[in-house]
């Protein structure tokens, strides 16, 4: 398994795309989290990718930041690829997902003779629930999903392929037991830090065991903040990491 960089930055950053990444292991690919403009990104980080490479999406949360690109990743389903996108999210993720931000601009669609039924959630997407009791398998992957301290329901993950296990925290407060399920069993972490009372502090994850930094790799730090000099190393865009 490995890590593809998209994306590093957060949602305020004037320099860097938002965070997302690809998990490629297999054969198969899983895009962690949807940012636009998510095609931009995928050429940029490797000219032979496209969405049409791409297996599935994980989806952790709904700030636009983490998925602003999802409108336009299920309308080039519809109409480039003519399938529906696969999609894993939690019911808390999935279920606004249509009623209050995507229906509205995806519902109604034109046919060369006027006006085409009401689009369903269903005509886009297929849903694959996740769920915090059990773990779900696409293709090679499989997930479990552990909820956040955030503003809003998020979750993060620990995906297994291919004889290892990856840990990715979402957006987070600094949640110690979170760290100690991520890091259980894997042999990458990424975590998230930032500003404010929703996300980690830099120096808790400072404050962490020498053994923990060097399996970690950090994401969607604030624009000024230097992570480079620092003992956990960074995700960078265009980057494969391998994990394990």
């Amino acid at each position: 398994m490995q890590v593809l960089c998209l994306g590093n930055g957060d949602a305020f950053s004037r320099d860097r795309y938002s965070t997302s990444f690809v998990v490629e292991a297999e054969g198969a690919r899983l895009l962690v989290d949807c940012p636009h403009p998510i095609r931009k990104m995928l050429a940029e980080a490797d000219p032979a990718l496209d969405l049409g490479h791409l297996d599935a999406l994980l989806l952790t949360h709904l700030h636009g930041d983490h998925a602003s690109g999802v409108e336009g990743w299920a309308f080039a389903h519809h109409f480039g690829l003519g399938r529906r996108g696969v999609l894993l999210a939690h019911p808390e993720v999935a279920g606004p997902l249509w009623g209050q931000h995507l229906q509205v601009t995806m519902q109604d669609l034109l046919g060369a003779d006027g006006a085409k039924p009401p689009m369903t959630f269903a005509d886009y997407f297929d849903l694959r629930p996740l769920d915090e009791a059990a773990p779900v398998t696409v293709g090679p992957f499989t997930v479990q999903v552990r909820r956040t301290r955030h503003h809003i329901p998020t979750f993060a993950f620990r995906v297994h392929a291919a004889g290892v296990t990856l840990g990715y925290s979402a957006d987070t407060a600094w949640d110690p037991a979170l760290f100690a399920w991520l890091s259980e069993g894997a042999d990458l972490v990424i975590h998230e830090t930032n500003l404010g009372p929703a996300h980690t502090p830099y120096a808790a994850l400072l404050a962490l065991p020498a053994a923990a930094q060097a399996r970690m790799r950090v994401v969607a730090w604030p624009d000024g903040l230097d992570v480079f000099s620092g003992p956990i190393r960074p995700l960078v865009p265009g980057e494969r990491v391998p994990v394990g």
